[in-house]
Protein backbone atom coordinates (compact mmCIF):
# COMPACT_ATOMS: atom_id res chain seq x y z
CA UNK A 1 0.00 0.00 0.00
CA UNK A 2 1.34 3.34 -0.70
CA UNK A 3 3.06 4.91 2.32
CA UNK A 4 1.60 8.07 4.09
CA UNK A 5 3.17 11.22 3.50
CA UNK A 6 6.09 12.54 5.92
CA UNK A 7 5.27 14.56 8.80
CA UNK A 8 6.02 18.21 9.61
CA UNK A 9 8.20 17.50 12.96
CA UNK A 10 6.89 21.03 14.07
CA UNK A 11 3.29 20.06 14.76
CA UNK A 12 2.46 17.66 17.36
CA UNK A 13 4.93 14.69 16.05
CA UNK A 14 4.42 12.44 18.33
CA UNK A 15 0.52 12.68 18.09
CA UNK A 16 0.89 12.76 13.94
CA UNK A 17 2.70 9.82 13.90
CA UNK A 18 0.22 7.89 16.64
CA UNK A 19 -2.42 8.98 14.17
CA UNK A 20 -0.65 7.29 11.11
CA UNK A 21 0.29 4.32 13.13
CA UNK A 22 -3.70 4.06 13.29
CA UNK A 23 -4.33 4.85 9.73
CA UNK A 24 -1.67 2.27 8.85
CA UNK A 25 -2.69 -0.76 11.07
CA UNK A 26 -6.89 -0.30 10.26
CA UNK A 27 -6.01 -0.06 6.29
CA UNK A 28 -4.49 -3.18 7.18
CA UNK A 29 -6.83 -4.73 8.68
CA UNK A 30 -5.28 -5.58 11.61
CA UNK A 31 -6.23 -5.25 15.16
CA UNK A 32 -3.89 -3.79 18.46
CA UNK A 33 -3.19 -7.09 19.16
CA UNK A 34 -2.52 -9.02 16.26
CA UNK A 35 -0.19 -5.85 15.48
CA UNK A 36 1.52 -6.55 19.23
CA UNK A 37 1.78 -9.77 18.40
CA UNK A 38 3.75 -9.56 15.25
CA UNK A 39 6.40 -7.11 17.45
CA UNK A 40 6.32 -9.12 20.10
CA UNK A 41 4.83 -6.40 22.26
CA UNK A 42 0.88 -6.26 23.85
CA UNK A 43 -2.11 -4.34 22.11
CA UNK A 44 -2.42 -2.10 24.77
CA UNK A 45 1.47 -1.45 23.90
CA UNK A 46 0.34 -0.22 20.61
CA UNK A 47 -2.52 1.64 21.86
CA UNK A 48 -0.18 3.92 23.55
CA UNK A 49 1.96 4.30 20.52
CA UNK A 50 -1.50 5.49 18.83
CA UNK A 51 -2.33 7.70 21.38
CA UNK A 52 1.09 9.21 21.67
CA UNK A 53 1.91 8.32 25.27
CA UNK A 54 4.78 6.00 24.03
CA UNK A 55 7.67 6.54 21.70
CA UNK A 56 8.11 4.36 18.55
CA UNK A 57 11.94 3.35 18.51
CA UNK A 58 14.20 2.92 15.66
CA UNK A 59 14.16 -0.77 15.79
CA UNK A 60 10.16 -0.88 16.64
CA UNK A 61 9.78 1.69 13.38
CA UNK A 62 11.53 -0.41 10.71
CA UNK A 63 9.20 -3.65 11.40
CA UNK A 64 6.30 -1.84 11.33
CA UNK A 65 7.42 -0.35 8.27
CA UNK A 66 7.24 -4.04 6.68
CA UNK A 67 4.14 -5.22 8.41
CA UNK A 68 2.19 -2.53 7.65
CA UNK A 69 3.90 -1.87 4.44
CA UNK A 70 4.68 1.96 4.74
CA UNK A 71 7.56 2.10 2.52
CA UNK A 72 10.23 3.30 5.13
CA UNK A 73 7.52 6.25 6.53
CA UNK A 74 8.13 5.16 10.18
CA UNK A 75 11.76 4.39 10.26
CA UNK A 76 12.25 8.01 8.85
CA UNK A 77 9.91 10.10 10.59
CA UNK A 78 10.42 8.40 14.90
CA UNK A 79 14.07 9.72 13.67
CA UNK A 80 12.96 13.40 14.04
CA UNK A 81 9.95 12.47 16.35
CA UNK A 82 12.74 11.24 18.96
CA UNK A 83 14.86 14.70 19.28
CA UNK A 84 14.13 15.90 22.77
CA UNK A 85 15.63 19.13 24.56
CA UNK A 86 15.18 16.70 27.47
CA UNK A 87 18.25 13.84 28.81
CA UNK A 88 17.77 10.93 26.93
CA UNK A 89 16.58 9.18 30.42
CA UNK A 90 13.52 11.54 30.98
CA UNK A 91 12.50 12.35 27.61
CA UNK A 92 9.62 9.86 27.27
CA UNK A 93 8.15 10.68 30.52
CA UNK A 94 8.56 14.40 29.69
CA UNK A 95 6.50 14.30 26.83
CA UNK A 96 3.96 11.97 28.04
CA UNK A 97 3.33 13.96 30.99
CA UNK A 98 2.57 16.94 28.89
CA UNK A 99 -0.87 15.68 27.74
CA UNK A 100 -1.38 13.52 31.20
CA UNK A 101 -5.13 14.65 32.18
CA UNK A 102 -3.74 14.09 36.13
CA UNK A 103 -0.34 13.65 37.21
CA UNK A 104 0.19 12.05 40.93
CA UNK A 105 3.74 12.21 42.11
CA UNK A 106 5.94 11.41 45.24
CA UNK A 107 9.32 13.57 45.84
CA UNK A 108 12.16 12.44 48.26
CA UNK A 109 14.53 15.03 47.80
CA UNK A 110 13.37 17.71 45.55
CA UNK A 111 10.67 20.30 44.70
CA UNK A 112 9.02 18.53 41.69
CA UNK A 113 10.28 19.85 38.36
CA UNK A 114 7.25 21.01 37.37
CA UNK A 115 6.57 23.53 40.63
CA UNK A 116 10.36 24.63 40.48
CA UNK A 117 11.13 28.42 40.13
CA UNK A 118 14.15 29.16 38.12
CA UNK A 119 16.65 30.14 40.19
CA UNK A 120 16.12 26.55 42.06
CA UNK A 121 16.43 25.08 38.74
CA UNK A 122 19.69 26.54 38.12
CA UNK A 123 21.29 25.56 41.16
CA UNK A 124 19.85 21.86 41.01
CA UNK A 125 21.44 21.67 37.67
CA UNK A 126 24.47 23.33 38.39
CA UNK A 127 24.89 20.81 41.74
CA UNK A 128 24.70 18.10 39.17
CA UNK A 129 26.66 19.14 36.28
CA UNK A 130 29.47 21.25 38.20
CA UNK A 131 31.51 21.39 35.25
CA UNK A 132 29.29 22.06 32.51
CA UNK A 133 29.58 25.74 30.68
CA UNK A 134 26.71 28.33 31.56
CA UNK A 135 25.05 28.01 28.17
CA UNK A 136 24.31 23.90 28.79
CA UNK A 137 23.01 24.76 32.35
CA UNK A 138 20.97 27.75 30.61
CA UNK A 139 19.25 25.30 28.17
CA UNK A 140 18.49 22.78 31.23
CA UNK A 141 16.95 25.53 32.89
CA UNK A 142 14.53 26.71 29.88
CA UNK A 143 13.69 23.42 29.31
CA UNK A 144 12.75 23.05 33.10
CA UNK A 145 10.71 26.31 32.64
CA UNK A 146 8.74 24.95 29.68
CA UNK A 147 8.12 21.78 31.51
CA UNK A 148 6.30 24.00 33.87
CA UNK A 149 4.14 25.85 31.91
CA UNK A 150 1.55 23.03 31.65
CA UNK A 151 0.29 24.67 34.58
CA UNK A 152 -0.88 27.55 33.50
CA UNK A 153 -3.90 25.79 32.26
CA UNK A 154 -6.22 26.65 35.35
CA UNK A 155 -7.48 23.09 35.76
CA UNK A 156 -5.50 20.65 33.41
CA UNK A 157 -3.78 18.37 34.37
CA UNK A 158 -4.71 17.56 38.21
CA UNK A 159 -1.09 17.52 40.30
CA UNK A 160 -1.47 15.61 43.24
CA UNK A 161 2.23 15.80 44.87
CA UNK A 162 3.55 14.28 47.83
CA UNK A 163 5.98 16.18 49.39
CA UNK A 164 9.06 14.33 52.05
CA UNK A 165 9.49 16.90 54.65
CA UNK A 166 12.78 16.78 53.44
CA UNK A 167 11.78 18.48 50.18
CA UNK A 168 11.84 21.39 52.20
CA UNK A 169 14.38 21.22 54.72
CA UNK A 170 17.30 20.80 52.55
CA UNK A 171 18.50 24.00 51.63
CA UNK A 172 19.07 23.90 47.63
CA UNK A 173 20.76 26.94 46.63
CA UNK A 174 20.40 29.93 49.45
CA UNK A 175 17.56 30.42 51.64
CA UNK A 176 16.20 32.62 49.73
CA UNK A 177 15.95 30.31 46.77
CA UNK A 178 14.24 28.44 48.90
CA UNK A 179 11.81 30.73 50.46
CA UNK A 180 10.78 31.68 46.59
CA UNK A 181 10.44 27.95 45.33
CA UNK A 182 8.18 27.16 48.63
CA UNK A 183 6.25 30.13 48.48
CA UNK A 184 5.30 29.64 44.63
CA UNK A 185 4.12 26.28 45.78
CA UNK A 186 2.12 27.50 48.27
CA UNK A 187 0.54 30.08 45.94
CA UNK A 188 -0.30 27.45 43.53
CA UNK A 189 -1.97 25.26 46.19
CA UNK A 190 -3.86 28.78 47.45
CA UNK A 191 -5.14 28.83 44.16
CA UNK A 192 -6.61 25.83 43.73
CA UNK A 193 -4.29 24.37 40.73
CA UNK A 194 -2.14 21.65 42.50
CA UNK A 195 -2.93 19.41 45.63
CA UNK A 196 0.30 18.79 48.17
CA UNK A 197 0.75 16.96 51.06
CA UNK A 198 3.85 16.78 53.10
CA UNK A 199 5.07 13.39 54.71
CA UNK A 200 6.79 14.59 57.92
CA UNK A 201 9.69 12.75 59.28
CA UNK A 202 7.41 12.08 62.32
CA UNK A 203 5.55 9.40 59.87
CA UNK A 204 8.66 7.22 60.38
CA UNK A 205 8.82 4.99 57.68
CA UNK A 206 6.86 4.41 54.43
CA UNK A 207 5.52 3.03 51.51
CA UNK A 208 8.20 4.44 49.13
CA UNK A 209 11.69 3.90 51.05
CA UNK A 210 12.84 3.41 47.58
CA UNK A 211 12.78 6.76 45.83
CA UNK A 212 10.69 8.98 43.61
CA UNK A 213 7.77 7.90 41.18
CA UNK A 214 5.16 9.35 39.60
CA UNK A 215 1.92 8.67 37.57
CA UNK A 216 0.73 9.61 34.68
CA UNK A 217 -3.31 9.56 33.62
CA UNK A 218 -4.49 9.34 30.05
CA UNK A 219 -8.08 10.04 28.38
CA UNK A 220 -7.74 7.36 25.88
CA UNK A 221 -4.63 5.30 26.91
CA UNK A 222 -3.47 3.17 30.15
CA UNK A 223 -1.65 4.71 33.31
CA UNK A 224 2.62 5.11 32.93
CA UNK A 225 4.10 5.19 35.84
CA UNK A 226 7.75 6.56 35.99
CA UNK A 227 10.37 5.23 38.10
CA UNK A 228 13.46 7.81 38.69
CA UNK A 229 17.08 7.55 39.99
CA UNK A 230 20.22 9.39 39.68
CA UNK A 231 20.47 10.49 35.89
CA UNK A 232 18.40 7.21 35.19
CA UNK A 233 14.39 6.57 34.91
CA UNK A 234 11.85 4.62 33.15
CA UNK A 235 7.99 4.29 31.91
CA UNK A 236 6.41 1.49 33.49
CA UNK A 237 3.16 0.37 31.77
CA UNK A 238 2.67 -2.90 33.30
CA UNK A 239 -0.55 -3.51 34.74
CA UNK A 240 0.31 -4.73 38.06
CA UNK A 241 3.35 -2.87 38.52
CA UNK A 242 1.53 0.75 37.46
CA UNK A 243 -1.28 -1.07 40.36
CA UNK A 244 1.57 -1.19 42.89
CA UNK A 245 2.46 2.22 42.69
CA UNK A 246 -1.24 3.54 42.67
CA UNK A 247 -1.47 1.50 45.67
CA UNK A 248 1.74 3.40 46.89
CA UNK A 249 1.00 6.80 46.00
CA UNK A 250 -2.86 5.76 48.10
CA UNK A 251 -0.38 4.83 51.20
CA UNK A 252 1.92 8.03 51.01
CA UNK A 253 -1.34 10.22 50.77
CA UNK A 254 -2.91 8.42 54.17
CA UNK A 255 0.20 9.07 55.72
CA UNK A 256 1.20 12.31 54.69
CA UNK A 257 0.12 15.59 56.38
CA UNK A 258 -3.24 16.80 55.16
CA UNK A 259 -3.72 19.32 52.49
CA UNK A 260 -4.49 22.18 55.06
CA UNK A 261 -1.73 21.30 57.32
CA UNK A 262 0.99 20.54 54.48
CA UNK A 263 0.09 24.27 53.40
CA UNK A 264 0.67 25.92 56.40
CA UNK A 265 3.85 23.51 57.38
CA UNK A 266 5.35 25.04 53.70
CA UNK A 267 4.60 28.30 54.22
CA UNK A 268 6.38 28.14 57.81
CA UNK A 269 9.35 27.03 57.06
CA UNK A 270 9.59 29.63 53.53
CA UNK A 271 8.96 32.45 56.57
CA UNK A 272 11.57 31.24 58.13
CA UNK A 273 13.77 31.03 55.25
CA UNK A 274 13.33 34.40 54.60
CA UNK A 275 14.20 35.49 58.65
CA UNK A 276 17.57 33.28 57.89
CA UNK A 277 16.27 30.46 60.28
CA UNK A 278 18.47 26.98 59.67
CA UNK A 279 16.98 23.23 59.62
CA UNK A 280 18.35 20.64 61.07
Amino acid sequence: MPGPKDLDPSSSPRALLGAELRHAREATGLSQEELGQSLFVSGSFIGQLEAGTRRVQPDMASKLDDILGTNGFFERNCKAVNRSKYPDHFAEAAEAEAIAGAIREYAPLLIPGLLQTEAYARAVFRVYRPTAKEDVIDGLVAARLERARLLDDPTDPLLWAVLDEAVLRRKVGSAAVMAEVLHRVAALIREHRIIVQVLPFGAGAHASMTGAFKLMDFEDAPTLAFVEGPSTGHLEDDPATVARHQLTHDLLKGTALSPQESLALIESVAQDYEHGEEHP
